[in-house]
């Protein structure tokens, strides 16, 4: 049988640092690599096949014709709009991004405040983003686009100083070799050696993604994938060893218990600050991660609610990682673009309540309105997302002193205040609030504990 090359690299090369072995106990023991933490916002980028169709969601295939009995809608869709056998692989020639231009979506995405992207390298349907040996003619060089397209956003993504992760699903719908291992109860490893961890080292050997971002492992556990060896390899001997996070999707109940970071489920919020680092990834689009041709701006996140939704994701310790699907010829659309532009505005203000903040002791509040923390050593920052009926704000739980300053984040100048009760608090009084796209402004307390 053949052997994956990545266990065939990890048994060559020797290494000098601490060594990670290939079980959980090992591996969840690895410190996330700083930078992650301090990024705080990630864009995330769904993009494949599905984005021809564009109807339902990325899922579209699986509906059609894999859940049993088929989505009526997407029956109905593909009656109506396509002729009598038209398969899915047939979209994949339409999928033409010609008007894919990797440096305006990398300004797009540096103008949003992200310090990373995302970008599927492989969805659940098997097709991979760039020419991998291992999905021949189902791939992005070979059909379709005729282009590298992990390769040509990693380089414009890169030359702005973010960091580049790839999302890749580990089982793939209706690839014959998965068909049969999972026929077989998951007892054999065919899909696993000849398919996926051969295209998973030759992904991260070709582009270094810093984020592996793993999906479509809930079918098998973790041994069926391999998952501690790759990670053990990915940890140890890989070209991003030092700087690589990853996530908790590596078998089935590995979420929210193993990996680097938790994403635990799709838009999780956590009602307490959690005790591991953590990730919410939600989409723009409420409906759909790919593109839909039929999506109404009632079913997109306003601007005020990712921002309310950044802010208390960050202060309960998480990154925020948010997704918006291109169009088949590779536009973002507008309305997107505008929620990442929105958010970047508010954060040229406010972002240093944001990047490389820590949970406070206290998270939130409600007092005369929601509040939420952030802290940074003996400063404290406190998110309003909803604008104080009165101009002033009650904050119960910060103990001042008699140096303690407070400040609103772009407006110049102290502002007034006084102690709320003898153990702690403080009423500010706040000026005008400028009227802003992202309805949110953040107070700077200094010296408070």
């Amino acid at each position: 049988m053949m052997l994956a090359p990545f266990l065939i690299l990890a048994a060559v090369v020797a290494g000098t640092a601490a060594r990670y072995t290939a079980d959980w106990t090992s591996l969840d023991a690895r410190p996330l690599p700083s930078w992650y933490d301090e990024a705080k916002l990630g864009i995330f980028i769904h993009w494949g096949v599905f984005s021809v169709p564009g109807f339902g969601s990325e899922w579209f295939w699986w509906h059609w014709q894999g859940q049993q009995p088929p989505d009526p809608k997407c029956v109905d869709y593909m009656r109506k709009n396509y002729p009598p056998g038209f398969s899915y692989p047939e979209f994949a020639p339409q999928f033409h991004a010609q008007l894919f231009d990797p440096d305006e979506w990398a300004d797009i995405f540096k103008a949003s405040g992200a310090q990373y992207v995302v970008l599927t390298a492989k969805h659940h349907e098997g097709f991979t983003n760039w020419q991998s040996p291992n999905s021949w003619n189902w791939n992005s060089v070979d059909n379709g686009p005729h282009r590298d397209l992990v390769g040509d956003l990693g380089e414009a993504v890169r030359k702005r100083s973010l960091h580049y992760g790839l999302y890749n699903s580990l089982y793939e719908w209706f690839h014959p070799l998965y068909l049969n291992d999972k026929k077989n109860g998951f007892k054999t490893q065919d899909f696993v050696m000849h398919k996926l961890l051969p295209e998973i080292y030759n992904m991260v050997v070709r582009y270094k993604p810093e984020v592996i971002w793993s999906d479509g492992d809930w079918e098998a556990p973790d041994t069926y994938w391999n998952s501690t060896e790759l990670l053990a390899w990915l940890y140890n001997d890989s070209p991003v060893r030092d700087t690589v996070v990853t996530n908790d999707r590596w078998g089935a109940g590995c979420a929210c218990k193993h990996g680097g970071y938790y994403n635990c489920e799709d838009k999780y919020t956590p009602g307490q600050l959690p005790k591991h680092k953590w990730e919410k990834c939600t989409s723009v689009d409420t409906l759909s991660w790919g593109y839909r041709r039929n999506m109404k701006l009632s079913e997109l996140m306003s601007l005020p609610s990712i921002i309310g939704d950044l802010v208390q994701t960050v202060a309960l310790g998480g990154n925020y990682l948010l997704n918006v699907g291109p169009t088949p010829d590779g536009m973002i659309p507008v309305a997107f673009e505008e929620r990442l532009r929105g958010v970047g505005a508010w954060l040229k203000t406010n972002g240093e309540a944001i990047y490389a903040s820590k949970p406070w002791r206290v998270q939130g509040e409600n007092s005369t309105i929601t509040v939420w923390y952030t802290s940074k050593g003996s400063t404290v920052y406190a998110f309003m997302t909803v604008k104080p009926p009165k101009h002033t704000v009650q904050l119960w739980e910060p103990k001042t002193s008699a140096s303690t300053k407070v400040t609103l984040l772009g407006n110049p100048g102290p502002l007034s205040w006084v102690p709320l009760r003898p153990t702690g608090g403080l009423t500010v009084q706040l000026p005008d609030l400028p009227d802003t796209p992202a309805q949110a402004w953040t107070l700077k307390m200094e010296n408070v504990s």
